[in-house]
């Protein structure tokens, strides 16, 4: 039983409480230190991890050595493997984009980070639906203090929805827990999915009602219509490290909602055989639809980025509800390719309105910008990378799920939607880039070039997307191979 199976979980709960302690807490620079350090260390643990899931069986770790399903499991396959190495490089990149002034703005911000790490990378790794919940509360409690970092009277009322909503949201999870409980006798995934194959008619309509509580709980956290409205506010009001980070935590729901209603209700279900997956596919293309209509009426960069963040989890969404191998293959590529992205969206949201002055990233004329250049061609980039045109990661992952969509009956439908959106993306962007760039009404205000962190935690994302294009067909078969790894089972047994 390797023991680096429980360190991407172990490191950022330790370097958690150390932030907390005194020296760590005195000077501002030895902090940064620290928490930079902390989260370069669980990137290479996750690198790690990742590499040695790459064609071989999942590796299991028992908390005290407790045998299943009473002991605590942790499972690392190649599916969660790819979830804790995409979230732990995102919140490195995040800590670098901080320590340029963002984590001062209020109290805590590096152990609450850390913290999220935890639980992000607790909910991959997890074996156990109650241990997923008990990572769910970490991360959201963390969320929580991220969310209102830097204060404000609109970031404070944001809050205050997205912690209502999740205590709801929670309230569910736990009655959906006590009804698979009374009536499969255990959370252990594995034990679980063994015995919906064998249920009795009589006791899969209970089943069946949990199993919809779930859904509303993990469509909640993936922003699937109409549970989506907590998005838009949250995101765009938040801090922009903070905000960034969130990038991913919607894919903590399509996460689950693969992992959970994969095994659970997959092909040895019986009666409850792709339970969900219809819903999944409609509401996850409204969802596409009503982003798309956001990403046009966006009328600030900070908005546009929520819109395209929820693009992406409805993109997520409907390629889970497809049911169809391959596209959930392709889902993958696509879910690290939108998470760096949208990551990148809000950091240069941030960046281009401090260059701005008091007009910040309004989509109206103001002055022009203090480094035009550099922010013109990370912009028109990034645009490119967004969109899906070719060669760039967004046109691998798109052309993919198109590919893959044609064996489904509907799939034209996907083919439309996902088309009209990249068309809607497009234009909006090309319209803010001409607006921010082009249009400028006077000089550039005395404000500070940006300094050397934040412009290399948006070059580390870049680059790593390029990752997807320059390695795309060892990304591919990993991919393939996750998908192929999680319908056997292997993961959980």
């Amino acid at each position: 039983m390797s023991h680096l199976v429980i360190l991407p979980i172990l490191l950022p709960a330790l370097f958690a409480v150390l932030l907390l302690l005194q020296p760590l807490t005195g000077a501002a620079q030895r902090r940064r230190s620290y928490s930079v350090v902390a989260m370069l260390l669980t990137f290479l643990v996750s690198s790690v991890l990742l590499w040695q899931q790459t064609n071989v069986p999942a590796q299991h770790y028992l908390l005290g050595n407790w045998a299943q399903p009473f002991g605590i499991l942790l499972v690392a396959d190649q599916l969660s493997a790819l979830f804790v190495w995409l979230t732990s490089l995102l919140a490195l990149a995040v800590t670098l984009y901080s320590c340029s002034g963002d984590d001062e703005k209020g109290a805590y911000f590096h152990p609450l980070l850390h913290f999220l790490l935890m639980g992000l990378n607790g909910a991959f790794l997890t074996g156990d639906l109650f241990n997923l919940f008990v990572f769910f509360e970490v991360l959201l409690i963390s969320s929580y203090g991220l969310l209102v970092h830097g204060g404000g009277k609109k970031r404070i009322q944001a809050a205050l929805h997205y912690v209502v909503l999740n205590l709801v949201g929670s309230a569910l999870f736990l009655l959906a827990l006590a009804l698979l409980y009374a009536m499969l006798g255990s959370l252990h995934m594995a034990d679980m999915a063994q015995r919906i194959s064998v249920l009795e008619p009589s006791q899969a309509l209970a089943v069946k009602a949990a199993a919809a509580l779930l859904l509303i709980v993990f469509g909640l956290k993936a922003a699937l219509l109409p549970f989506h409205f907590w998005l838009p506010a949250a995101y765009s009001q938040a801090n922009a490290s903070v905000a960034a980070i969130f990038a991913v935590m919607t894919k903590v729901g399509i996460y689950s909602l693969l992992r959970v209603f994969g095994l659970l209700f997959g092909a040895t279900a019986g009666t409850l055989s792709g339970y969900g997956d219809t819903l999944l596919w409609w509401g996850g293309l409204l969802t596409m639809l009503l982003a798309t209509a956001m990403v046009l009426a966006a009328v600030d960069l900070k908005g546009m980025a929520a819109a395209l963040v929820l693009l992406s989890a409805g993109t997520l969404l409907t390629a889970l509800g497809s049911g169809v191998a391959e596209v959930k293959a392709a889902a993958l590529l696509y879910a690290v390719h939108s998470s760096w992205i949208g990551a990148v969206w809000f950091l240069l949201a941030d960046q281009i309105g401090q260059q701005r002055g008091s007009v910040g990233d309004r989509l109206v004329p103001g002055p022009r910008l203090v480094q035009p250049q550099l922010y013109g061609w990370l912009f028109a980039l990034s645009a490119l990378v967004v969109i899906g045109m070719p060669p760039f990661s967004g046109f691998i992952a798109k052309l993919w799920l198109l590919q893959g969509i044609t064996s489904h009956p509907a799939g034209m439908l996907l083919v439309a939607v996902l088309l009209l959106s990249s068309l809607a993306v497009l234009i909006a962007l090309s319209r803010a880039g001409s607006m921010l760039f082009w249009r400028a009404n006077s000089p550039a205000q005395d404000l500070s070039p940006a300094s050397r962190l934040p412009v290399s935690a948006v070059a580390l994302l870049l680059i790593s997307g390029l990752t997807l294009v320059l390695c795309g067909n060892w990304w591919t078969q990993f991919c393939l191979d996750a998908i192929a790894q999680l319908q056997a089972g292997v993961g959980v047994h």
